[in-house]
C-alpha cells in the first residue's frame, strides 16, 4: 500500500502533497542554524565564537595597582616595626629615668610619647593588613573589593598632599620624595579602579 495510491485511507487528502519536516532536505534561511530536535539552543560560553567574549586576564592598570598595594604593605609594615621598637626604646628610657631620678615630668612624657608611637605603629601595621588583603582580593572580588581600593588610594593620595604642604613649610627634601610618593601610588591605585577596564574586570561574572 503506497501513499500514491488514492484509495490509501492513510494518506494524505486528495490534492495535498506531504511535506518533508524542516532540515531534511529543505534549505534554511542564510545565517539561521538547523533546528533539533525540540532541545533549546545552548548559549555559547564567554570567549567561544558566537558569545560574549569577557576578558579573563587582569588589565595592566589593575595589576600595576595589584603590585603597588603590596608595595605599601611592606612600607607599612616596616614602619611599624620600628615604631614599635622606638615605642619599646623610649619606654624603656623613661623607666630608667623614674629608676634614676624617681617619678619626673619628663618620664611621664616619655611614657606618653611611647604610647603615642605604639599607636601609630598599630595603625600602620593594620594598613598593611588591609593592603595586603585588598591585593589578594583582587583575582576573585568584587564591586566591594573595588570600592574599598578606590577609597583608600584617594585616601592615601590626600595624605600624600598633606606631607607635601609640610615638607614644602619647612623645606624637607625628604619629606617631599615621601610625599610624592603616596600620591603617585594612591592616585594609580584610584585611577586603576575608576577607569572602564578596571570596573568591567570586578563586574566580571564568575564561573
Amino acid at each position: 500500500m503506497s501513499f500514491g495510491d488514492p484509495n490509501n485511507p492513510y494518506g494524505p487528502p486528495q490534492g495535498q502533497q506531504p511535506t518533508a519536516a524542516p532540515g531534511y532536505g529543505h534549505p534554511q534561511p542564510p545565517g539561521v542554524p538547523p533546528q533539533g530536535y525540540g532541545y533549546p539552543q545552548q548559549p555559547a560560553y564567554p570567549g567561544y565564537p558566537g558569545g560574549n567574549a569577557i576578558a579573563q586576564t587582569m588589565p595592566g592598570l589593575v595589576t600595576t595597582a595589584r603590585v603597588l598595594l603590596y608595595i605599601v604593605a611592606a612600607a607599612q609594615i616596616l614602619i611599624g616595626i620600628f615604631a614599635l621598637l622606638g615605642a619599646a626604646t623610649l619606654n624603656d628610657a623613661s623607666n630608667a629615668s623614674e629608676d634614676t631620678f624617681g617619678s619626673n615630668g619628663f618620664a611621664d612624657l616619655g611614657h606618653d610619647g611611647a604610647g603615642i608611637i605604639f599607636v601609630v605603629a598599630l595603625l600602620f601595621l593594620g594598613l598593611a593588613a588591609l593592603s595586603i588583603t585588598l591585593g589578594v582580593k583582587f583575582s576573585k572580588g568584587g564591586q566591594g573589593i573595588r570600592i574599598t581600593t578606590m577609597v583608600y588610594g584617594l585616601l592615601g593620595a590626600l595624605f600624600g598632599v598633606l606631607i607635601l604642604i609640610n615638607s614644602a613649610n619647612i623645606g624637607s627634601s625628604a619629606g617631599l620624595v615621601w610625599a610624592l610618593m603616596w600620591i603617585g601610588f594612591g592616585g594609580v591605585m584610584a585611577a586603576a579602579m575608576i577607569v572602564s577596564s578596571g570596573a568591567a574586570w570586578f563586574n566580571r561574572p564568575r564561573y
